[in-house]
């Protein structure tokens, strides 16, 4: 009886272990951006905290993203530092203007749609609200990518964004995000 239930504890101990500890790793690969990138360091060092400084939306109110490749250039047109991600930087897509292949920590489903617009203009939102300390970090978290659906580990999860919705009294429906 003892054994039966040791052999039980055992086998059941086993399986969460490689159900926590095991299968993300497998199911998850992870990645290097091109660079590193420090959030931090150039906000200290342009002056500015607002995320819409290099990152902005569009005149069509979506969001363009990340910046180009000029608006690097503006300031590493020649190697600021002495790091290998500055070297890098300036020699491999400054020079050659060619834009960054940044990966995208927000790669979503198809039928998932997300208008930075609506939030950060129609709702008044800050960009910290859903993207918290990142522009403060002074490193980028690692890339992680689903090997079987190819999607980004996201910034947030859907649950997230429910409870946010709920907390603020907006209905948004299922079809206010998903087609």
């Amino acid at each position: 009886m003892l054994r039966a239930s040791l052999a039980s504890a055992i086998g059941l101990s086993t399986a969460l272990a490689a159900g926590w500890i095991v299968f993300p790793r497998v199911l998850y690969q992870r990645q290097s951006q091109p660079v590193e990138f420090r959030h931090q360091t150039h906000a200290a060092k342009s002056g500015t905290a607002q995320c819409t400084a290099c990152h902005v939306l569009r005149e069509d109110g979506e969001f363009a993203g990340l910046p180009s490749i000029e608006s690097c250039a503006g300031c590493h047109a020649e190697p600021m530092g002495t790091t290998k991600a500055e070297a890098t930087l300036v020699a491999d897509f400054v020079k050659p203007h060619r834009e960054m292949p940044w990966l995208v920590y927000s790669r979503q489903p198809a039928n998932v749609r997300f208008s930075h617009a609506i939030h950060v203009r129609r709702a008044g939102l800050e960009c910290k609200e859903c993207h918290a300390g990142r522009g403060e970090s002074d490193a980028l978290g690692p890339y992680r990518q689903n090997r079987i659906s190819g999607y980004s580990v996201s910034l947030l999860t859907m649950s997230q964004c429910e409870s946010c919705h709920r907390d603020r009294h907006v209905e948004a429906g299922c079809l206010g995000c998903h087609e």
